[in-house]
């Protein structure tokens, strides 16, 4: 049996409520021979009589009871259908799909995200835990919306990748270590370290540091998870260089000392997402990340 045709459907309870097929035109702006052309297809289709004439209108029958209580079902439960993808597609609601690493997720993306809620409630942004090469590579297979990725990053067609924000690492170090005003390379290789997993981006950055020292220390330790690496600083396993927190907590850890390092590091991170077939709730997501900037 082919599928139900929904708007012959439509036009079954059009009949069946306004009694007539005159009427049931002139309130679906059809033709009369239409309707009646759409009835005649629709039981055809099922093998069934779904209308009699009677006296003064049209009645059902028992199956086009049954179809038209299953079909007031099928119309609502289309229109809203129709009404989900007009609002994703405008904007006004939706899921989107965004995948970045822990650092980012704990100190840049809250503040987005309460500002997301605050003029687009409506948008869901569902957020996975991931390094920037996987975070791409979903990008380009369709599977997550947005990237918020380290850079630099090799070009991907079909992939736009544009500058977000710049932070500057910092070295942590335990609260009772004596530690230079300014933190060398030289002076950190000597002392027990903690850090980012080898996949990182993070990591290459900060062995990158050392070797244009000529220095290539190894770690106590290697975690992918920022805040965890600060619990073990606070515990004086060893020092870390991690990328600076907006907020003050971290500072006000009497545990925590925070020191410059010299020379100076900085993580860059980028938004990618595809370049075409932005739905609307995606698109606002990206504008409000720009805003942020910096």
């Amino acid at each position: 049996m082919r599928e139900l045709n929904l708007d012959q459907v439509r036009t079954l309870l059009a009949v069946a409520d306004l009694g007539s097929f005159s009427a049931a035109a002139r309130a679906l702006h059809l033709a009369q021979p239409t309707v009646s052309l759409h009835i005649t297809e629709l039981e055809a289709r099922l093998d069934a009589r779904l209308l009699v004439r009677g006296h003064r209108r049209v009645e059902p029958t028992a199956a086009g009871v049954a179809l038209i209580e299953r079909g007031r079902r099928l119309l609502r439960e289309a229109d809203e259908a129709v009404d989900a993808v007009r609002r994703q597609s405008r904007g006004l609601a939706g899921r989107v799909r965004l995948g970045s690493s822990t650092g980012v997720v704990v100190d840049l993306l809250p503040q987005v995200l309460q500002a997301l809620e605050g003029e687009h409630a409506g948008i869901e942004v569902e957020v996975s835990i991931l390094g920037s090469a996987e975070a791409l590579a979903r990008v380009a297979a369709g599977t997550l919306d947005i990237g918020l990725v380290a850079l630099p990053q090799p070009p991907l067609p079909g992939i736009r990748i544009t500058p977000w924000r710049t932070q500057p690492v910092m070295a942590y170090l335990p609260d009772r270590w004596k530690a230079p005003r300014r933190v060398t390379p030289a002076w950190l290789a000597a002392q027990p370290l903690i850090f980012n997993d080898p996949g990182t981006h993070l990591f290459r950055l900060t062995m990158a540091w050392f070797a244009a020292a000529g220095e290539s220390p190894r770690a106590r330790i290697e975690l992918n998870y920022d805040a965890a690496i600060r619990s073990l600083v606070a515990a004086g396993y060893g020092a870390a260089l991690l990328p600076a927190q907006l907020e003050e907590s971290v500072l006000s850890n009497a545990r925590i000392q925070v020191r410059p390092p010299s020379p100076r590091i900085s993580r860059r991170i980028g938004i990618a997402h595809r370049a075409r077939g932005t739905d609307g709730s995606t698109a606002h997501v990206i504008e409000l990340l720009e805003r942020f900037r910096g």
